[in-house]
């Protein structure tokens, strides 16, 4: 199936690794030209040189999604060097592993600020320029937890549904201008993140880092971890013209983990 997407231009938030670098690769295979951003600079210009290698051009700029003027300068920068925008993934994400009881103020500001604010921040940055040429793509990447209850993710739960809420609002609103907007919900993904996560849970948890990560496997059906990969297809399907009719949609690649039903 030809997608569509030879010649666009996609900005990813963490770019540099896991989900987001995974979506960028998939992207360049695409044909697709790329900025991504993330707060590691090495990181960040390693994956851009792999990106660039499928014969594309990648632009990587070091900024961080909780202060507004660096979003307002990587948007600027792909502007300036790929000339247009027509697909933000909104990835970026920081988060603590605890107990309610242990959560600080800050770390609950911290996340609502990177993630939720991050997002619309960088929405609200490139919406302008996706209605002024009547097409635009945006994929937030929020998470199972927005979905299901688990006791050391908290923030994580709530700042996924708030991201999901705005998914929809800003569906109906951007929807006439030629803009879809869109939310995935990434199960148990195998990235450095998660191996982190894993280790944390094992801690609060008093088990080894073996047995948590057999208890997490075994909850899910398809009896393997999600790999960025199978998100990547998903992101660049959503973002192609294959997808036009696909809007304010949350659509979970979890293995079948996620238990409840949505209609």
């Amino acid at each position: 199936m030809d997608l569509g997407l030879k010649g666009r231009v996609s900005l990813i938030t963490g770019g540099s690794k896991g989900i987001g670098k995974a979506v960028g690769l998939a992207f360049a295979r695409e044909g697709v030209h790329i900025a991504i951003c993330a707060r590691d600079e090495a990181g960040l210009r390693q994956a851009a040189d792999e990106m660039a290698a499928c014969g594309i051009t990648a632009v990587p700029v070091q900024a961080d999604v909780t202060h507004p003027e660096d979003i307002t300068r990587f948007v600027a920068t792909a502007l300036a060097r790929l000339g247009r925008i027509d697909i933000l993934v909104n990835n970026a994400v920081s988060s603590t592993q605890n107990r309610f009881a242990e959560l600080s103020d800050e770390e609950w500001r911290h996340h609502i600020d990177v993630k939720l604010m991050g997002y619309v921040r960088c929405a609200r940055e490139v919406l302008p320029h996706m209605r002024q040429a009547r097409w635009g793509r945006i994929v937030n990447v929020a998470g199972m937890s927005a979905r299901i209850v688990t006791e050391f993710r908290m923030t994580n739960g709530v700042v996924n549904s708030a991201v999901t809420n705005f998914t929809k609002h800003l569906a109906e609103q951007a929807g006439k201008d030629g803009v879809t907007v869109n939310t995935i919900h990434p199960g148990y993904t195998w990235t450095p993140r998660l191996e982190g996560m894993l280790k944390r849970w094992a801690e609060l948890d008093g088990l080894s880092l073996d047995e948590v990560t057999e208890r997490r496997r075994k909850e899910i059906p398809i009896g393997r971890f999600i790999q960025t990969g199978d998100l990547a297809n998903l992101v660049v399907f959503l973002s192609s013209a294959a997808a036009g009719a696909i809007t304010g949609q949350a659509i979970a690649v979890d293995g079948g983990s996620g238990r409840a039903i949505s209609y």
